[in-house]
């Protein structure tokens, strides 16, 4: 009963302590910057277009959801080979949801790459 009281503080207080160091560094550094004469226009500078993260999302969602897919079916066809179930449907789920994700990835980066 008691660490449930604890544990739950903890998790506040680390992800305040992460923001908090995030912000006052962020902060430090524009001061540095603006002590050496730097312009206020690199704090606000335009970015080219990024892709939405929504579709990023999506994607990679996706691809995960088929490398699952494809894991368990290709397992499943293992074990009628005689490969022992215990071990085949573990290891292609995670190898074939692992390689979705990264063809995933490559799949974001080329996506932005053409923006």
């Amino acid at each position: 009963m008691g660490s449930e009281v604890i544990i739950l503080p903890i998790i506040f207080g680390v992800i305040f302590g992460i923001y908090y160091l995030y912000i006052s560094a962020r902060n430090r550094e524009r001061l540095a910057l603006i002590e050496k004469g730097a312009e206020a226009s690199i704090f606000y500078s335009k970015k080219k277009h990024i892709t939405p993260v929504w579709k990023v999302i999506v994607i990679n969602l996706g691809l995960l959801l088929m490398g699952i897919g494809i894991g368990i079916f290709v397992a499943n066809l293992l074990t009628e080979i005689g490969i022992n179930s215990d071990v085949a449907f573990p290891g292609t789920i995670f190898l074939l949801a692992g390689i979705g994700l990264l063809t995933g990835f490559f799949v974001t980066k080329k996506l932005s790459a053409d923006s």
